[in-house]
C-alpha cells in the first residue's frame, strides 16, 4: 500500500513540473500554429507529397489524427524500401497474404478515408464517400486478399451504393462491372509494383 502512495505522490510531482505557466496570449499563439495546415500535416505522419496534391494530404492527415494514426500508427511502415546497397526489397511484414495486392490495394483508393484495413485478415474497408459532382450519392468498397501468391483469384473487390431519395439513404444494384475494373486496376498496379521491386 505505501508503494502505491509513493507511486502516486511521484506521479502528482511529475503532473505539476510539466505544468507551464502559460498566458493567454502564449496559449493561443500555440494553438493558432498547430492549427496550419502544414502543422497538422507534420503531426499526423501523413506520407501523401503536399507538393502533388495538398487537398488529399489535408484530407489523409484529418483522417489519420481522428483515428488514432495510420495503419501502423504515425510512422507508417515502408513496405518498399528501395535501397539496393543495404540488401533493400520488398518487406512482407509476416503478412500472410500478396504484399503487391494489398499495397496496390491501399494506393488504388488513397482517395477514399478507410473504415478499416487489417492486413493479416487481407481485409481493406472504406467509409462512405461522395463526389462534389455527385453528393446525393455515395459509395463504399470493400476488398479482399486472400493467398499470398499474386493471382487474379486472390483478390475481390465489393462495393455498395446509395443515393438520398425521401431525406432518407436508399441502396442500389451496385454494377458487377465496376468491381471487376476496380480489380483490374489493382491487379495492374501490383504487377508494376513487383516488377519495380525484383
Amino acid at each position: 500500500m505505501s508503494q502505491l502512495k509513493i507511486l502516486s505522490c511521484v506521479f502528482l510531482l511529475f503532473l505539476v513540473s510539466c505544468n507551464k505557466n502559460l498566458t493567454e496570449e502564449e496559449r493561443e499563439g500555440l494553438w493558432s500554429k498547430a492549427q496550419t495546415t502544414g502543422e497538422i500535416i507534420n503531426r499526423a505522419g501523413t506520407t501523401v507529397n503536399t507538393a502533388n496534391n495538398k487537398e488529399l494530404a489535408m484530407r489523409d492527415a484529418e483522417t489519420r489524427l481522428s483515428t488514432g494514426g495510420g495503419l501502423f500508427g504515425k510512422d507508417s511502415i515502408n513496405l518498399f524500401d528501395t535501397n539496393k546497397e543495404q540488401g533493400g526489397g520488398f518487406a512482407t511484414v509476416g503478412m500472410p497474404i500478396n504484399p503487391y495486392l494489398w499495397s496496390a490495394s491501399l494506393e488504388t483508393l488513397s482517395f477514399i478515408p478507410l473504415s478499416s484495413a487489417d492486413p493479416f485478415g487481407g481485409t481493406i474497408f472504406t467509409d462512405w464517400y461522395s463526389t462534389e459532382a455527385n453528393e446525393n450519392e455515395r459509395c463504399k468498397i470493400n476488398i479482399f486478399i486472400s493467398g499470398a501468391e499474386l493471382k487474379t483469384q486472390n483478390l475481390r473487390a465489393a462495393s455498395f451504393c446509395e443515393v438520398f431519395k425521401n431525406n432518407k439513404w436508399v441502396g442500389v444494384k451496385t454494377n458487377n462491372q465496376d468491381n471487376i475494373d476496380l480489380e483490374n486496376a489493382i491487379l495492374n498496379k501490383a504487377k508494376k509494383l513487383k516488377l519495380k521491386n525484383t
